[in-house]
């Protein structure tokens, strides 16, 4: 299979990584192609790739877009007449995503995949929609799988309805808490506040822009800052209220497990 992968930052090194590895069902070769050719150049030297102009007109098997989410729908335009078979995206959006590549490329194989970790935690799971299957996109999920990924099938609408509470609701949470608090002397962490500084952590040592993107494209941030702001504003009575309305939805999440 003849991938070109479009975006040679992390998350496209680690699509060209994946279906390229030796545990692959696939024989793949890979190109990068990135508005800034040497990065798709820096991509390729240790992968033993290629680079192909990002304003080329190479065809190729399969396109992946590893792109921001607010530059998807533009990409899937400009790029669905480069694929021959099928076209993919890493993103972490899906309702726009899907939506742009029915429209521009209906009779491609398509798939929507979504990596739930950053790559130097691999493996862990990735949501997939495939808005129409066929043997690449067979393939390209075999590929992820036999990495030792968890795929799981979910619907646009769904992703992107979690996404609000474990990724926009989240980060901001954490954000927020560590904006919020003093620098305290190591001995002073409890349980709780030593978790939340080693999350707090995790969530800063990515790039901005990456963080940015999700907090623009999913809503959930306001309904954590509502209810910060609900907690703080409780008597004892509302907080045991909230209490409660908490520890409920832990059980609740924990009788679907």
């Amino acid at each position: 299979m003849d991938l070109l992968v479009v975006g040679a930052g992390e998350i496209g090194r680690w699509v060209a990584d994946t279906v390229s590895a030796d545990e692959s069902p696939v024989d793949a070769a890979v190109a990068f192609a990135d508005r800034d050719p040497d990065v798709a150049d820096d991509a390729a030297a240790s992968r033993g790739a290629t680079t192909v102009p990002a304003d080329g007109d190479t065809t190729h098997d399969a396109v992946c877009l590893a792109v921001p989410m607010s530059a998807v729908p533009a990409a899937v335009e400009a790029y669905a007449s480069r694929a021959e078979r099928a076209i993919l995206d890493v993103s972490g959006e899906m309702t726009d995503a899907v939506a742009a590549m029915r429209e521009h490329a209906p009779g491609l194989q398509r798939a929507s995949y979504h990596p739930l970790f950053a790559p130097p935690r691999v493996p862990g799971n990735v949501a997939c929609v495939v808005d129409e299957g066929g043997p690449v996109v067979a393939g390209v999920t075999g590929a992820i799988e036999a990495g030792g990924n968890e795929v799981f099938e979910t619907t646009p609408a769904e992703h992107d309805r979690a996404m609000e509470t474990v990724q926009a609701g989240a980060h901001a949470a954490v954000l927020a808490w560590r904006l919020a608090g003093d620098d305290v002397r190591e001995e002073f962490h409890t349980p709780v506040s030593a978790a939340l500084d080693e999350v707090a952590d995790t969530v800063t040592e990515g790039a901005p822009e990456v963080y940015a993107e999700i907090q623009r494209a999913f809503d959930g941030a306001d309904d954590v800052a509502d209810a910060a702001r609900a907690i703080a504003d409780a008597d004892p009575d509302e907080f045991a209220d909230l209490y409660e309305a908490a520890r409920g939805d832990r059980e609740g999440r924990e009788r679907h497990e």
